[in-house]
Formats: structure tokens, C-alpha cells, sequence
């Protein structure tokens, strides 16, 4: 007697374990299912032709299709920062590309300036400040006034005549619009040893450090997904694009001890006139001699 309510008891379990094992694996093919559905993780596209600065990226070359593709793939489904860029870049643009157009550096260009920094005003590890990215040696080589008080690394009409300054140097030494670019991230002497010490005169064929030889196709994969997001999954419509806030030029020729009374005083705040003009470094803007500075301040109806 017992060993049959032992043997039913047993049957019992085993049932219900594997009516439970079967819920469960049941469970988890829907489960699988569902996220198929919802998921169709594909290969980018790469554009069949693509030029930088109207030089045409050779992409029959050794690793060149490689190493744009991955440039494609890591910033297409790193959607939120992408995305991000996107939003900000006509503020941005409306700015830079007046600039680039006046000094006769190539519209494409504004893309060196995504790479550099998503259109931000950060900070390097190496001390590279601001949307271009300048070391304080060479911002003070091209024109920046950097100091204790000022840091125009941060002021995005005058650090962007600085780069076109330093692309059009970088230019006439190379002869081509991609050298160039590529110097930017390089240094001019550093792409210039390693083409004499490679005997070749082309990024395209030069062994370079990771970083810039991902740096021209980091640039070139911007520009790609910036004139087409819709190809590559980025869906937005001007309403979604950030706005400069509408200011006002001010000029200063003369110190304010204090950045938080100026701003009171003209209907404003600390933090409106620090955002607006992140070159202002403390709380005081210190005008010597015959120096001048222009200020934004907000638009007051």
C-alpha cells in the first residue's frame, strides 16, 4: 500500500514538473519570438560613392570599406547620442558654416567639428577644450585669448576662425583637403614623418595609430548619416532641431567685478549670461587697456 502512494505520488510530481517545464519553455519561445519581432538588427548602408571636401573616398582600397563601415555601424546604433548630435547641429551650423564659407574651407568641414566633440563644449583628457578641440598651445598659436579670466576655446565664432586658419595651413603644406583633416588630429609634423617614413602621399595608404585611422572615417560616417538620418533609421523634423536662444551683442570695454550683478542689473542672470558665453571663466571679466569684448545677452521682449 505504501509503495503505491509512494509510485502515485511520484507520477504526480513528475507531471506536474514537466507540465511546469513545459509552460516555462513554452514561455520563454514566445518570449524569443516577440523580441524578433521587435528587433531587425541589420548591416548599415554604405553609400556606393562618398566624397570628402570633393576628394572621393576610395573605397576599393584595402580596409577602407572596412573601417567606414564600422564608423556607420558604431555611431547608427549608438542612436541616443547620435540623435542627440543631430538635434543640436543646426544652432551649431548656422554658426560654423558662414565661417568655413569665408575662408574657403570645404562645408564638409563642420563635420571634423561633430567628430571632435558632438557639439559640445568638453574637455579632453588631454586638456583639448571646446566644439574644436584646441590644445591651449595651439589656441594660443591661432589667435585665443586664453587665460585666468578668458577661455575662447569655448567661443564658437572665434575657435572656428582658428580652425579654418590651421586647415588652411595644414592645406597648402599637403595639398589636399583630407591630409588636412587628418593633420588635425595628427599634428602637421606627425602625418608629415609619417609619409616621408612611408614613402606614400595618401591618408587612404598610410599605417596610421587607431585613432586617426579612425578619425577621417569617423568624419566621412557623420557626414553620411547627417545628409541622410532617414537611411539610417534617425527620423526628425525641424521642430525636433534645438534653437539659439535670440540675443543681443553687448560690448564691454571696461571690467565687471561682478558677473552676477551685470546680469541682474540688465534683467538677466548668472546662469543665462555664463551659458550664453562659456569663455567668461569666473564670476569677473577683467577689460584692460584698449580691449574689448563682445557679450551675448538674452533678447528681453
Amino acid at each position: 500500500m505504501k509503495n503505491r502512494i509512494l509510485l502515485i505520488t511520484t507520477l504526480c510530481g513528475v507531471t506536474i514538473s514537466t507540465l511546469f517545464v513545459g509552460a516555462k519553455y513554452t514561455e520563454y519561445q514566445d518570449q524569443e519570438k516577440a523580441f524578433n519581432l521587435s528587433q531587425h538588427i541589420r548591416s548599415v548602408p554604405i553609400p556606393q560613392k562618398i566624397s570628402f571636401a570633393g576628394e572621393i573616398v576610395p573605397l576599393n582600397k584595402f580596409e577602407v570599406l572596412e573601417r567606414l563601415d564600422r564608423e556607420l555601424t558604431v555611431n547608427t546604433f549608438w542612436q541616443s547620442n547620435t540623435l542627440l548630435i543631430l538635434k543640436r547641429s543646426k544652432m551649431y551650423f548656422e554658426i560654423i558654416e558662414p565661417i568655413l564659407r569665408k575662408n574657403g574651407v570645404p562645408d564638409d568641414f563642420k563635420y571634423l567639428a561633430v567628430a571632435e566633440s558632438g557639439l559640445q563644449d568638453v574637455t579632453s583628457p588631454s586638456g583639448a577644450k571646446g566644439v574644436w578641440q584646441f590644445m591651449p598651445s595651439s589656441g594660443l598659436a591661432y589667435g585665443l585669448e586664453i587665460n585666468n579670466n578668458v577661455d575662447e576655446r569655448y567661443l564658437l565664432e572665434k575657435s572656428t576662425e582658428a580652425a579654418c586658419q590651421y586647415l588652411l595651413e595644414a592645406y597648402r603644406k599637403f595639398g589636399n583637403w583630407t591630409l588636412a583633416a587628418a593633420a588635425y588630429n595628427r599634428g602637421m609634423s606627425g602625418i608629415s614623418n609619417d609619409l616621408n617614413k612611408q614613402l606614400v602621399s595618401d591618408y587612404y595608404e598610410l599605417h596610421l595609430n587607431s585613432e586617426t585611422s579612425r578619425y577621417l572615417l569617423r568624419i566621412i560616417a557623420f557626414k553620411a548619416i547627417f545628409e541622410t538620418p532617414s537611411t539610417y533609421g534617425f527620423h526628425i523634423e525641424d521642430r525636433d532641431y534645438y534653437a539659439e536662444p535670440k540675443t543681443i551683442p553687448i560690448s564691454i570695454d571696461s571690467t565687471i567685478p561682478n558677473i552676477s550683478e551685470y546680469a541682474q542689473s540688465i534683467g538677466s542672470n548668472y546662469h543665462v549670461i555664463k551659458s550664453l558665453n562659456p569663455w567668461i571663466l569666473g564670476n569677473e571679466l577683467s577689460v584692460s587697456g584698449e580691449k574689448n569684448y563682445q557679450i551675448k545677452a538674452p533678447l528681453i521682449n
